[in-house]
Formats: C-alpha cells, structure tokens, sequence
C-alpha cells in the first residue's frame, strides 16, 4: 500500500486527470465528504475500491449548504489527520479545491430539487439541500464519475442527489451505503465531537427510538401517529425533537401506516448539535 496521496486543488488539472482515466475506460468511484474523516466514510472508500479501478476522494466544507448561524466555521477540520487516514487505502487522488475556484464571486448558477428540498431538514435548513446539490453537480461534472458512494446516514440527500441524477440525464450512479455505528448503537458522524460526555450520553436517544419504533412495529402497531407520539415523549427527556417521520424509501413519500418499504427518519438536538438518523422499518 502506499502512503503517498495524490493532492489535487485545481479544477482543471482534476478533470484533465478524470478524462484520461476515461480514456482508458476506467472506471471512477467518487466519495465526496467534507472531511474530518471517520469509520463511516472510511466505509464508502473501501467499497469504491473494491467496486472501481480508480478511487477519488473530495474533501469541501461546502459553504452554500450551512445556513444562517450554522456552523460552517466551526466545522472540524483536520486535513493533515484525514491524509494519515486516506494513507491506509491506496486512493488515486484526493481532491480539495479552493473555495474561490468552486464559487467565485461571479457565481450565479444553483440547482434546486422541488419539494423534496423543502421536506424535514430542508424545511429546518432553507437552503440547504440546494447547496449540496449544486456543489455535488458541480463535482459530477468535474470528475464524471461512474458510481457515487454515499452513506444512508444522510437519507433525504441521498434520495435528493438520486432525484438529480435522473432528472437530469447523469450517467452517474449513486451507491447507498449501510450507517456505520458506534459499539453503542450512535450513528458516527463528523459532528459529533461537538458533544460533551453527557450530550453524547443523550444522543443515544436517537438510535434508541429507531429502535423503540421497531418494537412497536414487531408488536403490531402500523398507525405511525402513534408511534410518532410515543417517540416525541420519549425523545423530550434528553434533547429537542426536530422530527420523526415515516416514508416510503422508494418514493420519500410520507405514510400514515407502516408497509414493507418504511424507513423512519429522526432529526434531534442535543445541546447545540442538530444529529440526524434514520433506519429500515421491517
């Protein structure tokens, strides 16, 4: 394995690099992240190397996707400690482009998902699913990738960036990937490290009202009201509820009672720290 990483900062010699992989009918496997690298994402690089002749990682904290008092500033950065992770899987290239290269101050153009932007953590973050579907359009473009390696953590981006892809005729693919866990059940995150030991203590309630849901489930109850209003009690002990919601993972739409395609989605905060999960049903 080597140790030494191929860093790319320049759009252009990034896509000049990606053209010729194609040339030589390569294909490419993309894991976009924005750094501060944990076993989740980690996750994603193996599966693209196992999957794809070429592996690119992107690292960018993605300025147009934080809202208003978020925090884009304070959001964990270590690229010299993500270099020594990247260093154990052999990646071809490790692309961090500049800030005023991805969005110059002339920059005029977004891509905004209709209605499925403004759901759940749209609705709590304005603006934010437009962000990432521009910066990750922007990316498809540069790189032009065969398969995108995504983790299901984030579940309505991933159902967003699937709705782009086929709207817009990309030949890219979007491959989910299963949450990776804490021993304790937490689903990992970058932002995580904001929490305290007691928060971090608290956070569990996420993982544990997929669970408590599950079990109503298993025991026969398919009104997802009920099993909302349980939740919200539950959840009310350790932090603030943003929602909890039932969906077709198929088609993202809302259900009233549990079928074969549910996945529940829950967003919480905790002290400061908005966290988000989700998970199968059945």
């Amino acid at each position: 394995m080597s140790n030494s990483i191929l860093l790319i900062n320049d759009i252009n010699k990034m896509q000049s690099l990606c053209i010729d992989y194609k040339k030589k009918s390569f294909t490419i496997g993309f894991v976009p992240t924005m750094g501060y690298l944990h076993k989740g994402h980690l996750s994603l690089v193996k599966k693209s190397k196992r999957d794809n002749q070429i592996t690119i990682v992107s690292i960018f904290v993605n300025p147009i996707q934080f809202g208003q008092n978020e925090d884009f500033d304070s959001y964990p950065r270590d690229l010299n400690r993500d270099l020594s992770l990247l260093s154990k899987y052999n990646i071809d290239a490790l692309f961090c482009p500049n800030y005023n290269d991805m969005l110059p101050p002339d920059f005029k153009s977004y891509i905004d998902i209709q209605e499925l932007s403004n759901l759940y953590c749209g609705k709590i973050r304005p603006g934010h699913f437009k962000g990432v579907a521009t910066i990750v359009n922007k990316f498809i473009n540069i790189i032009n990738p065969d398969n995108i390696y995504m983790g299901e953590k984030d579940f309505q981006q991933v159902f967003v960036l699937e709705t782009m892809i086929k709207d817009l005729n990309m030949s890219a693919k979007i491959i989910r990937c299963p949450i990776i866990r804490e021993n304790d059940g937490l689903a990992m995150s970058s932002r995580n490290v904001y929490l305290s030991e007691s928060e971090r203590e608290n956070a569990l309630c996420l993982y544990k009202s997929l669970l408590l849901a599950k079990t109503m489930i298993r025991n026969g109850e398919t009104e997802t009201k009920i099993i909302i209003d349980k939740i919200k009690k539950y959840v009310d002990m350790f932090g603030i509820l943003d929602y909890i919601v039932f969906v077709n993972d198929k088609t993202f739409v809302e259900q009233q009672k549990i079928s074969r395609n549910t996945r529940a989605l829950i967003a919480v905060k905790i002290g400061t720290t908005r966290l988000i999960d989700n998970m199968r049903m059945n």
